[in-house]
């Protein structure tokens, strides 16, 4: 497993980050502990989650994931010390107008919060789900400035901010000397890639901004579980996602699918390990988050450290998924 600096920090993270959405929905807790065990061990010393995470599922409110990663902590014994753990804040932690959003009351209830589910005394890396438009850039830096003083949270980044957002908030940080975003959590795979390269790679190229891409893999598209022509396999992401509905009726992502598929086949790798392997090559690229709900598919996602893709295959891959 690689070591990556996050960003223009000297914090060194695995160069596969651990995703934690699935647990408490699609991974139950006992299989959660499970995962967390075997990735650690296999050398990823970065988890990322997220308070709201998973309060879309009924009977969810939110906080099942940090608290399945804290126990995880405690009753495994980890040093706290060999793990990185990164949360966010911004969505709905419950039904009051100060509840959720990105404004100072918000930040620094839901960072006292996220520690008291995590059992932890700081954590690493705390990030804007996405943005606030309701709430000036400065009170929200403001507010993670003052965690990063207190000693509450080392670092700071976001997710979800398209390119003029992530400039305004690094201009006001430096105008205002604020704490700093130092990473940017994009949706950046294969099948989506505009959105990300089109402004935001120069940007954290330029500003020496770490890069945690979500969703990796398409929510599952970029696997070999799917087929053309055939429906997603029952209780996949796929048989709920209207988006990778959308890429499975694309041609062209099926002539990528296919490419992936033929390259992996010559050096023994998956379809999701070329997927990853490529995120990897990206120079602006620090660590793509992974989100396996068991065993199999973790082995599988561990399977692409260290891989690092030629020429010639970043040439045919990315011919057949250029968006310009």
């Amino acid at each position: 497993m690689e070591y990556r600096r996050l960003g223009r920090t000297g914090l060194k993270v695995s160069e596969l980050c651990m995703g934690s959405m699935q647990f408490g929905w699609t991974a139950d807790e006992e299989m959660s502990f499970e995962v967390l065990s075997t990735a650690f061990e296999a050398g990823i010393n970065f988890i990322d989650t997220a308070d709201i995470y998973s309060s879309w599922v009924e009977g969810n409110p939110g906080g099942v994931s940090e608290r399945i990663i804290g126990k995880w902590i405690t009753k495994k014994g980890i040093p706290r010390d060999e793990v990185v753990i990164a949360t966010k804040v911004r969505g709905a932690m419950g039904e009051g107008p100060n509840d959720q959003g990105l404004s100072r009351v918000h930040i620094l209830n839901s960072a006292a919060a996220s520690l008291k589910r995590l059992g932890v005394e700081v954590i690493d890396l705390y990030q804007a789900h996405w943005p606030d438009d309701d709430t000036p850039i400065d009170e929200t830096l403001e507010a993670f400035d003052a965690l990063l003083r207190g000693g509450m949270v080392r670092y700071i980044g976001c997710s979800n901010y398209r390119a003029w957002q992530l400039i305004e908030a690094l201009w006001t940080s430096d105008r205002e000397k604020l704490g700093r975003f130092v990473c940017l959590q994009p949706h950046y795979n294969l099948v989506h890639r505009e959105e990300y390269e089109r402004e935001l790679e120069r940007v954290c190229e330029r500003y020496g901004i770490g890069v945690i891409p979500y969703s990796p893999l398409a929510g599952g598209f970029l696997t070999s579980k799917y087929s053309k022509g055939s429906e997603p396999p029952a209780d996949s992401r796929g048989e709920r996602s209207g988006r990778i509905q959308n890429y499975m009726q694309d041609d062209r992502n099926w002539n990528l699918h296919e490419t992936l598929q033929l390259l992996g086949a010559a050096r023994g790798k998956s379809i999701s390990q070329m997927a990853l392997g490529w995120l990897l090559t990206r120079p602006s690229v620090t660590s793509p988050i992974i989100g396996p709900r068991n065993l199999k598919q973790l082995e599988d996602n561990l399977g692409a450290a260290g891989l690092r893709l030629n020429k010639e295959e970043l040439a045919e891959i990315e011919a057949q998924s250029s968006w310009q």
